[in-house]
Formats: structure tokens, sequence, C-alpha cells
């Protein structure tokens, strides 16, 4: 059985959380290798440079809306 953590992430804006949160996800190993690739071209159409997946935007795991991603703000709770 794998045990499970509830976490509670607040901070200012701009802070990082949304980042946090998504490196979290992405080390744990909790996201499909497919999301991981749809981040990965969505990050790539807005201009940003993935070469290597310490480059991916991890907040991008969380932002759905085009919005957020381009403005690189989170306005949706995740």
């Amino acid at each position: 059985m794998v045990a499970r953590i509830n976490l509670a992430v607040i901070g200012h804006l701009d802070h990082g959380k949304s980042t946090l949160i998504g490196r979290l996800l992405y080390d744990s190993g909790s996201l499909s290798k497919e999301k991981i690739e749809d981040i990965r071209l969505v990050s790539e159409s807005l201009g940003k440079d993935n070469k290597s997946d310490s480059d991916l935007e991890f907040a991008f795991f969380l932002d759905s809306f085009r919005e957020e991603r381009m403005n690189a703000l989170t306005m949706d709770t995740t």
C-alpha cells in the first residue's frame, strides 16, 4: 500500500507554488508519459526551451488555461 499525505501549499503571488506542486508530481512519478509530452509540446509552442526534463515548465502541469501559460500566472485554484 502506498502512503498518502495531505499537503497544503501557500505563499505570495509568483513565489512558485504551482511550480513546486508540478515538480513534486513529476518527481513522484504521478504523471503519465503522455501528460509530460503534452506539457513539453505546449511549452515549446510558447517558445520555452525543453531540452531536458529539468527545463520543463512544471507549473504547466497545473495551469490548464492558455492565458495562465502565456502569462505565467495561475488563475484557477489547484
